[in-house]
C-alpha cells in the first residue's frame, strides 16, 4: 500500500535535499512492509528500513531526525486524513472533527496493522509523547478554537471551561472507539453526540419561571 501521497506535509523548513516524493513513499512503505512481516517497532532500525526502502541511511536522516518522528509520519499515512472544516457554525464543526474521529475509530478496526502499531506505540515513551506532538495536541487545539468560538458568538455557553467542553465533546466516541472496541461506530453517531450535547450548552435564552405554588 502507498502511504506517502496521503501524508500531511510537515512544518518548517525542508532539512538538507529537497523532498523526493518518490523515495518517501519508498521508505514509508518499506516501513510498513516491515510491520506486515510482523516486525516489531522495537525490532526496526534506521538501517532495516532504508535496506528495505532500498535506500542510505543518510537518505532517511535527511528527511527524519530519527525512527520515532518516521513512526509519526507512517501512522499519520495510515490513519484517515483531517478533515477541512466548514467554519459555517460550532456544531456543524463539531460534527465534522467527531466524524473524522469516527472513521480513525473503524479504520482501527478494520486495518490489524494500525491496531497494532498504535498498541505497541503507546508501550514506546518517546514514539507516543512524538505522536502527541505532532498529531494529537494540534487536533485538540483545532478542537478547542471551534468550541472558543462558539462561545464568542452566542451559541455556546461562555461559563465552562473550553478544556472541560471538548473533553465532553469527544469522550462519547472515545470511550467506544477505544474503551469499547465492539460498542457500533454508526452513521450518524456524530450528529447524534453533537445535538445532544447542545441542547444542554446552548445559553439560557431566557430565565425559566417557576410556577407559583398551588393555593388551596
Amino acid at each position: 500500500m502507498s502511504l506517502a501521497d496521503s501524508r500531511p506535509r510537515q512544518d518548517g523548513p525542508t532539512r538538507g535535499r529537497p523532498r523526493s516524493e518518490a523515495v518517501e513513499r519508498a521508505i514509508l512503505d518499506g516501513v510498513m512492509r516491515l510491520l506486515e512481516e510482523g516486525v516489531s517497532l522495537a525490532e526496526l532500525s534506521i538501517e532495516r528500513i532504508a535496506r528495505t526502502a532500498g535506500v542510505g541511511k543518510a537518505t532517511i536522516y535527511r528527511r527524519w531526525s530519527g525512527k520515532e518522528e518516521l513512526f509519526v509520519d507512517v501512522l499519520r499515512a495510515a490513519e484517515p486524513p483531517d478533515p477541512e472544516l466548514p467554519g459555517t457554525s460550532a456544531r456543524d464543526d463539531l460534527v465534522v472533527l467527531l466524524e473524522a474521529l469516527r472513521r480513525r475509530g473503524l479504520a482501527d478496526r478494520s486495518s490489524a496493522i494500525l491496531h497494532n502499531v498504535r498498541t505497541q506505540m503507546k508501550s514506546s515513551p518517546k514514539i507516543w509523547a512524538a505522536y502527541h506532538k505532532t498529531v494529537v495536541a494540534p487536533r485538540r487545539r483545532v478542537g478547542l478554537e471551534v468550541l472558543r468560538r462558539g462561545q464568542e458568538n452566542g451559541e455556546l455557553r461562555p461559563d465552562i471551561d473550553p478544556e472541560l467542553l471538548y473533553d465532553m465533546v469527544v469522550g462519547p466516541l472515545l470511550v467506544r472507539a477505544v474503551l469499547h472496541p465492539d460498542a457500533d461506530l454508526p452513521d450518524g453517531l456524530a450528529e447524534q453526540i453533537v445535538d445532544t450535547l447542545l441542547q444542554g450548552l446552548r445559553p439560557v435564552s431566557s430565565p425559566v419561571v417557576s410556577s407559583p405554588p398551588h393555593q388551596p
